[in-house]
């Protein structure tokens, strides 16, 4: 049996992806896991955007200065986005959404990456560009734009002794 766990230790940050498309019963796999995502008081402000079309991952591969050319080569592309007036936690549930997209995606052989709050160039940010790509309302937040596609680069985990324990601070009974 595979556990969530088991994802994480396998799971790494893919940038280059084979000319494969993903199976339709995949995508269909990874909107449920998007919709099942918790959300604060069940308002589940996020609305997800499912994108194939090589030609508009091309155009959000630019979304970014740097480090969004990864969806150039991706087969699909979700953007995770809310509803401002929704939620006043729309990071918080738009992130786990985020997370479980990533964790099925991962368990079904598919590799990934995101990006959230930066700029496209000096006078536009990537959450307006994405907007003005995909014709999005003013009301609508950026949060990640995630990226699909079966791996064509050999990624092993993350060594258990490369963790950063340090980072945890336990607070231990005597």
């Amino acid at each position: 049996m595979i556990t969530v766990l088991d994802i994480l230790r396998n799971r790494r940050s893919i940038r280059r992806y084979k000319d494969r498309e993903i199976e339709k019963e995949k995508i269909e796999l990874l909107k449920e896991a998007a919709l099942r995502s918790p959300s604060s008081r069940g308002i589940n402000p996020w609305r997800f955007i499912f994108i194939t079309d090589k030609a508009l991952l091309d155009r959000l591969s630019r979304a970014k200065e740097s480090g969004s050319s990864f969806l150039k080569g991706a087969a699909l592309g979700v953007v995770v986005t809310a509803v401002r007036k929704e939620s006043d936690v729309w990071v918080e549930d738009c992130s786990i959404a985020s997370i479980i997209l990533q964790l099925v995606g991962s368990s079904l052989g598919l590799g990934w990456i995101q990006i959230r709050k930066r700029g496209h160039n000096s006078h536009l940010t990537s959450e307006d560009y994405v907007k003005q790509v995909l014709g999005l309302p003013e009301d609508f937040l950026v949060q990640s734009i995630i990226s699909f596609g079966y791996s064509d680069e050999v990624k092993g985990p993350v060594p258990t002794g490369d963790l950063q324990y340090d980072k945890i601070l336990a607070r231990e009974k005597d």
